[in-house]
Protein backbone atom coordinates (compact mmCIF):
# COMPACT_ATOMS: atom_id res chain seq x y z
CA UNK A 1 0.00 0.00 0.00
CA UNK A 2 2.67 2.28 0.78
CA UNK A 3 4.45 1.49 -2.23
CA UNK A 4 1.23 2.62 -4.19
CA UNK A 5 0.86 5.56 -2.32
CA UNK A 6 4.19 7.02 -3.31
CA UNK A 7 3.81 6.03 -7.08
CA UNK A 8 0.75 8.13 -6.78
CA UNK A 9 2.39 10.94 -5.60
CA UNK A 10 4.99 11.05 -7.65
CA UNK A 11 2.39 10.98 -10.51
CA UNK A 12 0.34 13.94 -8.59
CA UNK A 13 3.63 15.74 -8.93
CA UNK A 14 4.72 15.06 -12.09
CA UNK A 15 1.97 15.37 -14.17
CA UNK A 16 1.69 18.89 -13.54
CA UNK A 17 4.91 19.73 -14.18
CA UNK A 18 4.79 17.87 -17.99
CA UNK A 19 1.58 20.60 -18.45
CA UNK A 20 3.06 23.45 -17.27
CA UNK A 21 6.26 23.54 -19.13
CA UNK A 22 5.31 25.58 -21.89
CA UNK A 23 8.34 26.87 -23.56
CA UNK A 24 9.19 24.00 -25.47
CA UNK A 25 7.88 26.06 -28.72
CA UNK A 26 8.86 28.91 -28.02
CA UNK A 27 9.17 32.09 -30.30
CA UNK A 28 12.08 34.61 -29.54
CA UNK A 29 11.08 38.30 -30.21
CA UNK A 30 14.21 38.72 -31.62
CA UNK A 31 13.69 36.50 -34.59
CA UNK A 32 10.31 38.03 -35.35
CA UNK A 33 10.21 40.59 -37.91
CA UNK A 34 7.17 42.92 -36.40
CA UNK A 35 4.68 44.36 -39.08
CA UNK A 36 3.03 47.42 -38.23
CA UNK A 37 2.14 48.35 -41.36
CA UNK A 38 0.14 46.39 -44.68
CA UNK A 39 -0.25 47.18 -48.10
CA UNK A 40 -1.32 45.13 -50.74
CA UNK A 41 -0.97 46.62 -54.58
CA UNK A 42 -1.80 44.83 -57.96
CA UNK A 43 0.78 44.86 -60.49
CA UNK A 44 -0.03 45.76 -64.49
CA UNK A 45 0.43 42.07 -64.92
CA UNK A 46 -2.33 40.92 -62.35
CA UNK A 47 0.37 39.89 -59.64
CA UNK A 48 0.00 40.83 -56.02
CA UNK A 49 2.78 43.36 -54.77
CA UNK A 50 2.44 43.03 -50.96
CA UNK A 51 4.62 45.75 -49.32
CA UNK A 52 4.93 45.92 -45.34
CA UNK A 53 6.63 48.48 -42.58
CA UNK A 54 8.80 46.84 -40.62
CA UNK A 55 9.94 47.87 -37.29
CA UNK A 56 13.92 48.23 -37.26
CA UNK A 57 14.55 47.20 -33.70
CA UNK A 58 17.95 48.94 -33.22
CA UNK A 59 16.45 52.17 -33.81
CA UNK A 60 13.62 51.53 -31.42
CA UNK A 61 15.80 49.83 -29.26
CA UNK A 62 18.32 52.82 -29.16
CA UNK A 63 15.36 55.22 -27.72
CA UNK A 64 14.87 57.09 -30.94
CA UNK A 65 11.93 59.40 -31.01
CA UNK A 66 12.08 60.96 -34.36
CA UNK A 67 11.66 59.82 -38.25
CA UNK A 68 15.40 59.95 -40.39
CA UNK A 69 14.74 63.82 -40.73
CA UNK A 70 13.71 64.54 -37.58
CA UNK A 71 17.15 64.82 -36.51
CA UNK A 72 16.87 61.26 -34.23
CA UNK A 73 19.51 59.76 -37.16
CA UNK A 74 18.06 56.61 -38.37
CA UNK A 75 14.55 55.71 -39.44
CA UNK A 76 12.50 53.45 -37.28
CA UNK A 77 10.62 51.53 -39.80
CA UNK A 78 11.32 50.52 -43.23
CA UNK A 79 9.57 48.53 -46.33
CA UNK A 80 10.12 45.07 -48.00
CA UNK A 81 7.80 43.92 -50.91
CA UNK A 82 7.62 40.55 -52.14
CA UNK A 83 5.03 39.36 -54.88
CA UNK A 84 2.78 36.42 -55.88
CA UNK A 85 -0.50 35.81 -57.82
CA UNK A 86 -2.29 35.80 -54.55
CA UNK A 87 -1.42 37.58 -50.58
CA UNK A 88 -0.65 34.16 -49.28
CA UNK A 89 2.17 33.62 -52.27
CA UNK A 90 3.04 37.56 -51.82
CA UNK A 91 3.69 36.71 -48.22
CA UNK A 92 5.70 33.67 -48.65
CA UNK A 93 8.20 35.80 -51.25
CA UNK A 94 8.70 38.14 -49.08
CA UNK A 95 9.50 35.74 -46.55
CA UNK A 96 12.89 34.56 -48.17
CA UNK A 97 13.85 38.07 -48.07
CA UNK A 98 13.49 38.55 -44.38
CA UNK A 99 16.21 37.02 -41.92
CA UNK A 100 13.06 36.79 -38.59
CA UNK A 101 9.98 35.43 -39.09
CA UNK A 102 6.92 37.65 -40.09
CA UNK A 103 4.55 38.39 -37.17
CA UNK A 104 1.15 39.87 -37.74
CA UNK A 105 0.36 40.41 -34.30
CA UNK A 106 1.19 44.12 -34.50
CA UNK A 107 -0.24 45.30 -38.01
CA UNK A 108 -2.06 48.96 -37.35
CA UNK A 109 -3.15 49.87 -40.77
CA UNK A 110 -3.98 47.68 -44.33
CA UNK A 111 -3.99 49.94 -47.41
CA UNK A 112 -5.23 48.73 -50.40
CA UNK A 113 -3.46 50.38 -53.86
CA UNK A 114 -6.13 51.47 -56.20
CA UNK A 115 -5.81 49.70 -59.16
CA UNK A 116 -6.14 46.34 -56.60
CA UNK A 117 -9.13 48.63 -55.31
CA UNK A 118 -10.79 48.48 -58.05
CA UNK A 119 -9.34 44.83 -59.22
CA UNK A 120 -11.59 43.59 -55.85
CA UNK A 121 -10.27 43.06 -52.10
CA UNK A 122 -12.52 40.20 -51.08
CA UNK A 123 -10.43 37.24 -51.42
CA UNK A 124 -7.54 39.84 -49.65
CA UNK A 125 -9.81 40.53 -47.00
CA UNK A 126 -10.76 36.91 -46.86
CA UNK A 127 -6.88 35.70 -46.20
CA UNK A 128 -6.45 38.66 -43.78
CA UNK A 129 -10.11 37.50 -41.90
CA UNK A 130 -8.65 33.87 -41.44
CA UNK A 131 -5.31 34.53 -40.32
CA UNK A 132 -5.11 34.39 -36.61
CA UNK A 133 -2.42 37.04 -36.19
CA UNK A 134 -4.14 40.03 -37.86
CA UNK A 135 -6.76 41.71 -35.63
CA UNK A 136 -9.87 41.96 -37.35
CA UNK A 137 -10.44 45.85 -35.49
CA UNK A 138 -7.16 47.13 -37.80
CA UNK A 139 -8.03 50.12 -39.78
CA UNK A 140 -8.74 49.88 -43.89
CA UNK A 141 -7.89 52.21 -45.87
CA UNK A 142 -7.70 52.91 -50.27
CA UNK A 143 -4.98 54.76 -51.45
CA UNK A 144 -5.17 57.54 -54.33
CA UNK A 145 -1.75 55.50 -55.77
CA UNK A 146 0.16 52.68 -54.74
CA UNK A 147 0.04 51.42 -51.12
CA UNK A 148 3.90 51.19 -51.56
CA UNK A 149 4.33 54.90 -51.81
CA UNK A 150 2.03 55.39 -48.69
CA UNK A 151 4.45 53.10 -46.47
CA UNK A 152 7.65 53.67 -47.46
CA UNK A 153 7.14 57.50 -45.85
CA UNK A 154 9.47 58.62 -43.11
CA UNK A 155 6.56 61.01 -41.03
CA UNK A 156 8.72 63.75 -39.36
CA UNK A 157 6.52 63.34 -36.10
CA UNK A 158 4.94 59.72 -35.45
CA UNK A 159 7.59 56.47 -35.52
CA UNK A 160 5.74 55.38 -38.99
CA UNK A 161 3.41 55.83 -42.00
CA UNK A 162 1.00 53.09 -40.50
CA UNK A 163 0.85 54.68 -36.95
CA UNK A 164 -0.01 58.33 -38.71
CA UNK A 165 -2.68 56.60 -40.69
CA UNK A 166 -3.87 54.72 -37.60
CA UNK A 167 -4.55 58.30 -35.59
CA UNK A 168 -5.70 59.82 -38.33
CA UNK A 169 -8.33 57.02 -38.72
CA UNK A 170 -8.86 57.23 -34.79
CA UNK A 171 -9.59 61.06 -35.25
CA UNK A 172 -12.53 59.97 -36.70
CA UNK A 173 -12.94 63.07 -38.58
CA UNK A 174 -14.00 61.51 -41.67
CA UNK A 175 -14.77 57.28 -41.88
CA UNK A 176 -12.80 54.89 -39.98
CA UNK A 177 -13.55 51.60 -40.90
CA UNK A 178 -11.80 48.11 -39.96
CA UNK A 179 -11.51 44.64 -40.93
CA UNK A 180 -14.36 43.77 -39.42
CA UNK A 181 -16.48 46.68 -40.58
CA UNK A 182 -15.35 46.15 -44.52
CA UNK A 183 -16.45 42.32 -44.22
CA UNK A 184 -19.88 43.35 -42.40
CA UNK A 185 -20.50 46.20 -45.36
CA UNK A 186 -19.63 43.67 -48.12
CA UNK A 187 -21.88 40.97 -46.63
CA UNK A 188 -24.74 43.24 -46.36
CA UNK A 189 -28.13 42.81 -48.19
CA UNK A 190 -26.44 45.98 -50.51
CA UNK A 191 -23.35 44.44 -50.95
CA UNK A 192 -21.62 47.83 -51.00
CA UNK A 193 -18.88 49.33 -48.96
CA UNK A 194 -17.18 53.21 -47.95
CA UNK A 195 -13.43 53.21 -47.01
CA UNK A 196 -11.64 56.19 -46.18
CA UNK A 197 -8.87 57.15 -49.41
CA UNK A 198 -5.83 58.66 -48.50
CA UNK A 199 -3.04 60.50 -50.09
CA UNK A 200 0.11 61.75 -49.81
CA UNK A 201 0.77 65.13 -49.01
CA UNK A 202 3.72 67.09 -50.31
CA UNK A 203 6.80 67.41 -48.47
CA UNK A 204 7.11 70.83 -47.03
CA UNK A 205 10.17 73.21 -48.55
CA UNK A 206 13.82 71.59 -48.55
CA UNK A 207 12.20 68.43 -46.69
CA UNK A 208 13.03 64.98 -48.93
CA UNK A 209 10.37 63.58 -51.37
CA UNK A 210 9.83 60.78 -48.31
CA UNK A 211 9.38 63.01 -45.29
CA UNK A 212 6.37 63.73 -45.41
CA UNK A 213 2.62 61.70 -44.78
CA UNK A 214 -0.50 60.61 -46.31
CA UNK A 215 -3.49 61.91 -44.93
CA UNK A 216 -7.32 60.92 -45.00
CA UNK A 217 -8.98 63.56 -47.65
CA UNK A 218 -11.91 61.46 -49.56
CA UNK A 219 -13.45 58.25 -49.14
CA UNK A 220 -13.65 55.57 -51.76
CA UNK A 221 -17.13 53.45 -53.11
CA UNK A 222 -17.23 49.94 -53.87
CA UNK A 223 -20.25 47.55 -54.99
CA UNK A 224 -19.71 44.26 -54.55
CA UNK A 225 -15.96 44.33 -53.87
CA UNK A 226 -14.75 46.38 -56.59
CA UNK A 227 -14.29 50.45 -56.53
CA UNK A 228 -16.44 52.22 -58.38
CA UNK A 229 -15.38 56.37 -57.59
CA UNK A 230 -14.30 58.30 -54.80
CA UNK A 231 -16.12 61.14 -52.78
CA UNK A 232 -14.37 64.58 -51.75
CA UNK A 233 -14.23 65.76 -47.69
CA UNK A 234 -17.62 67.36 -47.82
CA UNK A 235 -19.65 64.78 -49.67
CA UNK A 236 -18.29 62.35 -47.00
CA UNK A 237 -19.54 64.37 -43.99
CA UNK A 238 -23.22 63.78 -45.37
CA UNK A 239 -22.61 59.94 -46.00
CA UNK A 240 -21.58 59.82 -42.05
CA UNK A 241 -24.75 61.60 -41.42
CA UNK A 242 -26.49 59.12 -43.32
CA UNK A 243 -24.62 56.34 -41.41
CA UNK A 244 -25.19 57.48 -38.04
CA UNK A 245 -21.76 58.01 -37.98
CA UNK A 246 -20.86 61.62 -37.37
CA UNK A 247 -18.96 62.81 -34.34
CA UNK A 248 -16.97 65.76 -35.39
CA UNK A 249 -17.71 68.66 -37.23
CA UNK A 250 -17.39 72.47 -37.31
CA UNK A 251 -20.02 74.73 -40.02
CA UNK A 252 -19.73 77.54 -40.59
CA UNK A 253 -22.88 79.83 -41.10
CA UNK A 254 -23.47 83.42 -42.38
CA UNK A 255 -27.10 85.05 -41.20
CA UNK A 256 -29.05 86.94 -43.39
CA UNK A 257 -28.40 90.63 -43.53
CA UNK A 258 -25.51 90.20 -40.78
CA UNK A 259 -22.00 90.75 -41.93
CA UNK A 260 -19.29 88.04 -40.63
CA UNK A 261 -19.50 84.34 -40.00
CA UNK A 262 -20.29 82.35 -36.95
CA UNK A 263 -18.43 78.66 -36.55
CA UNK A 264 -19.97 76.13 -34.56
CA UNK A 265 -18.42 72.93 -33.08
CA UNK A 266 -20.64 69.58 -32.72
CA UNK A 267 -20.95 67.86 -29.02
CA UNK A 268 -23.45 65.71 -30.27
CA UNK A 269 -25.19 63.67 -32.97
CA UNK A 270 -27.99 61.16 -34.03
CA UNK A 271 -29.50 60.61 -36.99
CA UNK A 272 -32.71 58.11 -37.01
CA UNK A 273 -34.21 55.98 -39.82
CA UNK A 274 -38.06 55.26 -40.21
CA UNK A 275 -38.07 53.16 -42.94
CA UNK A 276 -41.69 53.03 -45.11
CA UNK A 277 -43.47 50.48 -48.04
CA UNK A 278 -46.23 52.27 -49.10
CA UNK A 279 -47.98 50.87 -52.13
CA UNK A 280 -45.43 49.34 -53.66
CA UNK A 281 -42.92 52.30 -53.09
CA UNK A 282 -40.12 52.49 -50.98
CA UNK A 283 -39.09 55.16 -48.80
CA UNK A 284 -36.77 56.21 -46.19
CA UNK A 285 -37.11 58.97 -43.27
CA UNK A 286 -33.99 60.61 -42.25
CA UNK A 287 -34.26 62.34 -38.77
CA UNK A 288 -30.99 64.27 -38.06
CA UNK A 289 -30.51 66.15 -34.85
CA UNK A 290 -26.83 67.56 -33.67
CA UNK A 291 -25.99 69.99 -30.78
CA UNK A 292 -23.83 72.07 -30.99
CA UNK A 293 -21.24 74.81 -29.28
CA UNK A 294 -20.44 78.71 -30.58
CA UNK A 295 -16.83 78.56 -31.02
CA UNK A 296 -16.31 81.92 -33.39
CA UNK A 297 -18.54 84.38 -33.69
CA UNK A 298 -17.04 87.14 -36.67
CA UNK A 299 -21.03 89.15 -36.90
CA UNK A 300 -22.15 91.93 -34.39
CA UNK A 301 -24.24 89.98 -32.55
CA UNK A 302 -24.76 88.99 -28.47
CA UNK A 303 -25.93 85.58 -29.00
CA UNK A 304 -27.08 85.75 -24.91
CA UNK A 305 -30.81 87.13 -27.06
CA UNK A 306 -32.09 83.89 -28.11
CA UNK A 307 -34.01 85.51 -31.13
CA UNK A 308 -30.15 85.27 -32.65
CA UNK A 309 -29.72 82.09 -31.35
CA UNK A 310 -32.74 80.92 -33.46
CA UNK A 311 -31.41 81.94 -36.64
CA UNK A 312 -28.19 80.37 -35.92
CA UNK A 313 -30.22 76.93 -35.62
CA UNK A 314 -32.18 77.60 -38.79
CA UNK A 315 -28.82 78.05 -40.64
CA UNK A 316 -27.30 75.16 -39.23
CA UNK A 317 -30.17 73.21 -40.27
CA UNK A 318 -30.00 73.95 -43.23
CA UNK A 319 -26.26 73.44 -43.62
CA UNK A 320 -27.06 70.25 -42.32
CA UNK A 321 -29.74 69.07 -44.64
CA UNK A 322 -27.92 70.48 -47.86
CA UNK A 323 -24.87 67.96 -46.95
CA UNK A 324 -26.65 65.09 -46.32
CA UNK A 325 -28.71 65.92 -49.98
CA UNK A 326 -25.54 66.31 -52.03
CA UNK A 327 -24.22 62.94 -50.57
CA UNK A 328 -27.87 61.25 -51.45
CA UNK A 329 -27.25 63.04 -54.92
CA UNK A 330 -23.79 61.76 -55.37
CA UNK A 331 -24.26 58.19 -54.09
CA UNK A 332 -27.72 57.17 -54.73
CA UNK A 333 -28.80 58.84 -57.80
CA UNK A 334 -25.42 58.98 -59.79
CA UNK A 335 -23.08 56.03 -58.14
CA UNK A 336 -26.02 53.76 -56.94
CA UNK A 337 -24.32 52.19 -54.28
CA UNK A 338 -26.42 51.61 -51.25
CA UNK A 339 -23.40 52.30 -49.12
CA UNK A 340 -25.84 53.95 -45.86
CA UNK A 341 -27.39 50.24 -44.57
CA UNK A 342 -30.93 50.91 -46.51
CA UNK A 343 -31.26 47.66 -47.86
CA UNK A 344 -30.66 46.16 -44.47
CA UNK A 345 -32.92 48.31 -42.49
CA UNK A 346 -36.08 47.70 -45.04
CA UNK A 347 -35.39 44.02 -44.62
CA UNK A 348 -35.31 44.02 -40.88
CA UNK A 349 -38.89 45.92 -41.16
CA UNK A 350 -40.21 44.71 -44.25
CA UNK A 351 -38.87 40.86 -44.77
CA UNK A 352 -41.64 39.42 -46.67
CA UNK A 353 -41.55 42.60 -49.21
CA UNK A 354 -37.78 42.78 -49.00
CA UNK A 355 -37.22 38.85 -50.33
CA UNK A 356 -39.54 39.43 -53.68
CA UNK A 357 -37.17 42.51 -54.48
CA UNK A 358 -34.10 41.64 -53.03
CA UNK A 359 -32.51 40.54 -56.34
CA UNK A 360 -33.68 44.02 -58.13
CA UNK A 361 -32.64 46.26 -54.77
CA UNK A 362 -29.32 47.31 -57.45
CA UNK A 363 -31.97 49.15 -60.06
CA UNK A 364 -34.92 49.90 -56.68
CA UNK A 365 -31.73 51.83 -54.81
CA UNK A 366 -32.21 54.88 -56.60
CA UNK A 367 -35.40 55.12 -56.91
CA UNK A 368 -36.58 54.68 -53.23
CA UNK A 369 -37.49 58.70 -51.91
CA UNK A 370 -35.54 60.26 -49.01
CA UNK A 371 -37.21 62.54 -46.76
CA UNK A 372 -34.64 64.50 -44.77
CA UNK A 373 -35.65 65.99 -41.65
CA UNK A 374 -33.25 68.44 -39.35
CA UNK A 375 -33.01 69.54 -35.92
CA UNK A 376 -29.86 71.87 -34.69
CA UNK A 377 -29.78 73.38 -31.06
CA UNK A 378 -27.34 75.40 -29.82
CA UNK A 379 -26.01 74.44 -26.24
CA UNK A 380 -23.76 77.34 -25.11
CA UNK A 381 -22.47 80.51 -27.20
CA UNK A 382 -19.18 79.93 -25.85
CA UNK A 383 -17.25 81.48 -22.89
CA UNK A 384 -17.85 85.20 -23.98
CA UNK A 385 -21.46 85.59 -25.49
CA UNK A 386 -21.07 89.02 -27.24
CA UNK A 387 -18.61 89.66 -30.00
CA UNK A 388 -15.25 90.10 -28.89
CA UNK A 389 -13.37 93.27 -30.15
CA UNK A 390 -16.25 95.58 -30.36
CA UNK A 391 -17.20 99.27 -28.79
CA UNK A 392 -20.26 98.22 -26.46
CA UNK A 393 -22.29 100.56 -28.52
CA UNK A 394 -21.77 98.64 -31.45
CA UNK A 395 -23.13 95.37 -30.21
CA UNK A 396 -26.73 94.19 -31.43
CA UNK A 397 -28.35 93.04 -28.40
Amino acid sequence: MGILQKAAKIIFVSVPLILLGGCWDRTEVNDLALIVGLGIDQKKDGQIMLTTELIVPQAVGGGQMMGSDGGGGEAQTLARSGTGSTVADAISNLQEKLPRRVFWGHTKVIVFGERAAKAGIRQHLDFLSRNSQIRLRSNVLVSNGTAKSVLELTPPIEQSSAEVLRELSESKLLMRVTIKDALQMLSSDASAAALPMVKILPPEKGKKDLQTIAFIQRTAIFKKDKMIGDIDDKLTRGVLWLRNEIERANITVTLEGEKGNITSTMLRAHTEFIPKYEKGKWKMIVKATTEDDIILNGTKLDLLNPKYTKMIEKELEKETNERIKAALKKVQKEMKADIFGFADMFHRKYPREWNRVKNRWEEIFPTVEVIVKTEAYVRRPGVNSAPQGLPEQEVKQ
